[in-house]
């Protein structure tokens, strides 16, 4: 082999590390993007794995972990929307529920002409249920107030998306 053959060898591996580094970031870069988009992955369920006993398996004593005694199901419910019914009810439980007019939302508003594509966010966190507006036009609104950064909700309260209306059930 001369050195012209040794050059373009190298010139080839060299374009050939480059190309697979590139596709190396890019996947690292649309999975973090992913997570970020759907808030970490989504929710987890805790094990609870209890002291064995003499003669007891472990495996025997692994499930899901109580509910805690204060902690109530959150819900939505519509009190007044060109999209949805009025009275129905959205249970927003350990998964959080994206609001809008685009169809890649668990709640899309469809005939809802004011909301954004991608409107607001409800998550139930261990303090209670939380309203985040994600970058609307017209705003998220709870008691008349607009939302400009994350706001834990009480029972009771209103929420405006658009032209819909939610009230908060705990």
């Amino acid at each position: 082999m001369n050195g012209i053959e040794v050059d373009e060898a190298l010139l080839i591996l060299k374009i050939a590390f480059i190309v697979l580094l590139y596709l190396f970031i890019w996947r690292i870069v649309r999975s973090a993007s992913r997570d970020f988009r759907t808030g970490g992955g989504g929710a987890q369920e805790s094990m609870i794995i209890a002291p064995g006993r003499s003669g007891e398996s472990q495996a025997a004593s692994v499930g899901p972990a109580p509910q805690t005694r204060g902690r109530t199901r959150a819900r939505l419910v519509v009190l007044e929307s060109p999209a949805l019914a009025r009275g129905e009810e959205i249970p927003v439980d350990a998964a959080p529920v994206s609001i809008g007019r685009g169809g890649q939302n668990d709640i899309p508003l469809d005939g809802d002409e004011f909301s954004s594509a991608r409107h607001a966010r409800f998550e139930t966190r261990r303090d209670g249920l939380w309203v985040e507006d994600t970058g609307s036009t017209n705003g998220t609104f709870v008691n008349g107030a607009r939302v400009t950064t994350p706001r834990r909700l009480g029972r009771g309260d209103v929420v405006r998306v658009g032209q819909t209306d939610f009230r908060v059930d705990l």
